[in-house]
């Protein structure tokens, strides 16, 4: 048969082989069908063609540019279509690591060495790799926001998420298009002559993904078709300088406005200091982990939000999937919430150490309606499952809830569909990827403050009656996430681009945001619902100006206001900084680098 053009060629053929795998009873029959669809796939007259990637393409992780049907032929090729903002995609990446490790890591390389490497790049390594089995992951970066489009921020989130495979800038998404993808993040596998043999749209598709190229790989190897030639691969984390921090996503600060708490992320780990820059405590890092215990043997993936009172430290632990307690006494840290594996539960109710959760991305304490305790609630945005969850520290209720025993952890707000919906019953309204939280518990405010990042809005939910409602960004369409921008206005006119942080400054009765994707720093009336820049060029560098306007941040990730409302802490994420606004005199300064 011929073959037309597009995912859409290969619909038919792969959901009939979808459904006869759900009829399928051993690992053996699963293999079967494979074998014999691509066997199908294999002798249509026309294959259905990738187009090559074009000449002016920019890449990553490589020597130069990739042509398909040169230096990949002979490969099983797969291409992930994602964009660096999305969870679905961030979610996707531990499937693509295994999958590189078990058929990508069995190489020979050779590294070569320059002079000008070692002495202008600190011995920057080029490899030059043989891909012993036949298979090559190439990252398609097609980008959603404006500020995803740049090389620089693409090389940054590479760095961050560790990306070692080969990554192309698609930023006019020609690739994309003439594929007619529609969805982050979406897996494409081509055969050795670019052929389009499987799509797998979203996540959550492992077993599919190692099935399908465990035996495109068996198929095209019996035929003589792969090809051992080598792949000049130059990975940029080989090159990164070394740093106090790296991609610190969170800050914190306790009540005496002493101690801050930073999530330095990117060396997976937490750090106590003064705001003289004296370290107190090291917990973690620098590798990824999951282990409780001792300071000395603590290990976290990737932490995020951080929440202290007293003594006593909470962390979102994203990549684990977990919430983590610190006891700066005990020097001791444990599990409170998640099993270690990204959950789908999205209603929870179980106790915490046994409920699964997904990518929690911040936290912070408040109270339940009728506790007797200050400070018995754990607010967490849950950014896995788009949703607002609550950790209850001691028995009590949630606004329109039933009374919850103490280690409860459940969905507070948000459907769990992503989209920005809101709703005066908190289950039925929406969430896009919720990325900070702060709390206004006074009146008339007496609410919770989310970033909603995929969304580009900031939301409020009622702490009375959990009411979900528009603050400032984005448009009234719940399912429009396109609605992003950089317009200082009011309410449904102001916009944002993917803001990941928010803080409460009760002293001006004001909210300063992170507008991540502008590079701003934000403040919103929420009396008025106007919002304007407080700080921030709008272009991504690294400047302490003579004004807070000519100041320049790199996608910052978090802040926060110490109690007496003076000095506002960034976590100036892309730059490994900590940076410290002070609101009073509007001087701007980098916190201590000794850290």
């Amino acid at each position: 048969m011929a073959a037309g053009g597009g995912l859409a060629g290969l619909l038919p053929a792969q959901s009939q082989l979808e459904n006869a795998l759900l009829d399928a009873l051993t690992p053996q029959e699963k293999d079967n069908l494979v074998y014999q669809y691509l066997r199908k796939v294999d002798s249509w007259e026309q294959d259905l063609k990738v187009p090559d990637f074009g000449g002016d393409l920019e890449w990553l992780n490589t020597e130069g540019p990739i042509s398909l049907y040169q230096d990949l032929c002979g490969k099983v090729v797969v291409l992930d279509f994602f964009t660096y903002c999305c969870i679905n995609c961030i979610h996707l990446l531990p499937d693509l690591h295994a999958l590189e490790h078990k058929y990508c890591d069995k190489v020979s390389f050779m590294m070569i060495f320059c002079q000008h490497c070692i002495t202008e790049e600190k011995g920057n390594i080029l490899r030059r790799f043989s891909i012993g089995d036949g298979l090559l992951v190439v990252g398609v970066h097609s980008a959603k926001f404006p500020n995803e489009k740049v090389l620089n921020n693409i090389k940054s989130a590479v760095l961050r998420y560790n990306i070692t495979h080969p990554v192309v800038n698609d930023a006019d998404a020609t690739l994309w298009h003439e594929l007619e993808v529609s969805c982050w993040p979406t897996l494409v596998i081509l055969g050795p002559r670019g052929n389009m043999l499987f799509s797998l749209v979203g996540e959550g598709h492992k077993d599919q993904l190692f099935l399908f190229t465990s035996i495109t790989l068996k198929f095209y190897k019996e035929r003589g078709q792969i090809t051992d030639n080598k792949i000049g691969i130059k990975l940029y984390k080989d090159s990164l300088p070394s740093s106090p921090l790296l991609f610190p996503g969170k800050v914190t600060v306790d009540k005496s406005g002493d101690r801050l708490v930073i999530a330095d992320t990117g060396h997976h780990r937490i750090l106590v200091v003064r705001k003289n820059g004296q370290i107190l405590h090291t917990i973690g890092g620098p590798n990824s982990g999951r282990k409780d215990g001792r300071f000395s043997e603590a290990a976290f993936n990737s932490p995020q939000g951080v929440a202290i009172k007293n003594n006593i430290i909470y962390v979102a632990d994203t990549e684990n999937h977990l919430i983590r307690k610190i006891d700066l006494e005990l020097e001791m840290v444990n599990t409170v919430a998640g099993i270690g594996i990204q959950g789908t539960d999205k209603e929870g109710g179980a106790k915490g150490e046994e409920q699964p959760i997904s990518s929690p991305w911040d936290v912070i304490f408040g109270s339940s309606v009728s506790g007797t305790h200050e400070d018995d609630v754990l607010w967490i945005a849950m950014a896995g499952t788009h949703q607002v969850w609550a950790l209850m520290l001691e028995c009590g209720k949630l606004p329109k809830g039933s009374d919850l025993k103490k280690g409860t952890c459940l969905r507070f707000a948000g459907s769990g569909n992503e989209e920005n919906r809101n709703n005066a019953y908190p289950h039925k309204a929406a969430f896009a990827q919720p990325s900070g939280l702060s709390l206004a518990s006074e009146e008339p405010w007496n609410c919770i403050f989310v970033a909603d990042s995929e969304s580009s809005t900031v939301r409020t939910i009622s702490l009375k009656d959990g009411a979900v409602k528009h603050l400032v960004g984005g448009e009234r369409d719940p399912l429009n996430l396109f609605a992003f921008g950089d317009v200082d206005e009011a309410g449904i006119n102001a916009k944002l681009q993917h803001p990941l942080g928010v803080t409460w400054d009760k002293k001006r009765k004001l909210l300063y945001v992170a507008d991540s994707y502008n590079h701003k720093i934000k403040f919103v009336d929420p009396k008025m619902k106007n919002c304007a820049t407080l700080a921030g060029t709008g272009e991504a560098s690294n400047v302490l100006g003579f004004s807070l306007t000519q100041t320049a941040f790199n996608e910052p990730g978090g802040l926060c206001v110490e109690e007496n409302g003076r000095l506002l802490y960034i976590a100036d994420t892309n730059n490994h900084q900590i940076k410290v606004l002070d609101l009073e005199t509007k001087i701007i300064s980098m916190a201590s680098k000794t850290y």
